[in-house]
């Protein structure tokens, strides 16, 4: 992928994506900051917590994980990640991790961000992606994924638990890769 990347949103405003960069560990803890609780708790790390972030910058180059980010008044205001195994039986699997800010949801920033991440994951040879929800909080994520060619893969009944005690559905979502757009 090049970047930077400058994109239109929606709804007409500027953004740039771009590799997340050593540079971004405190821009990276102010978004997080911004993220309401609400959509914090079903994430598998605490993102307020400033090691997770130190660890999530100091791992930019060890080829296991990839992170962009997009910016728009230079603020970043998505953050998104594919994970490789890179051994073993999923080797030829990648992870998803998309979170983008609440004001700036419904715009296609997700969509701009994952159709990168899917591209990377082809460049990278990976035969198949997969990304978690859960069920009832995630639904238009989940929209969005069905779009673009994942389907369900699984469901784990009453797997996740909310901070209130409430359990969730956890739904895996699998999306099969081609060698090249040409293939779909």
């Amino acid at each position: 992928m090049r970047y930077p990347k400058e994109i239109i949103l929606k709804n007409g405003q500027e953004a740039v994506i771009r590799h997340l960069e050593k540079t971004d560990e405190e821009g990276l803890r102010e978004f997080y900051a911004r993220i309401p609780e609400t959509d914090r708790w079903y994430m598998p790390y605490d993102v307020t917590d400033p090691s997770v972030i130190s660890k999530w910058i100091d791992g930019i180059d060890s080829g296991t994980v990839y992170s962009i980010v997009a910016l728009s008044d230079e603020k970043i205001i998505a953050h998104a990640s594919l994970h490789l195994r890179g051994f073993g039986y999923t080797a030829h699997v990648g992870r998803l991790r998309i979170m983008v800010s609440p004001g700036h949801r419904h715009k296609r920033l997700g969509t701009w961000m994952l159709l990168d991440l899917i591209q990377l994951a082809m460049d990278k040879g990976l035969r198949e992606l997969r990304a978690d929800f859960v069920a009832g909080v995630e639904d238009a994520a989940i929209d969005s994924a069905v779009k673009l060619d994942f389907f369900k893969s699984a469901v784990l009944k009453d797997y996740a638990k909310d901070p209130k005690g409430q359990r969730h559905d956890m739904i895996i979502m699998i999306k099969r890769l081609h060698k090249d757009w040409g293939d779909f």
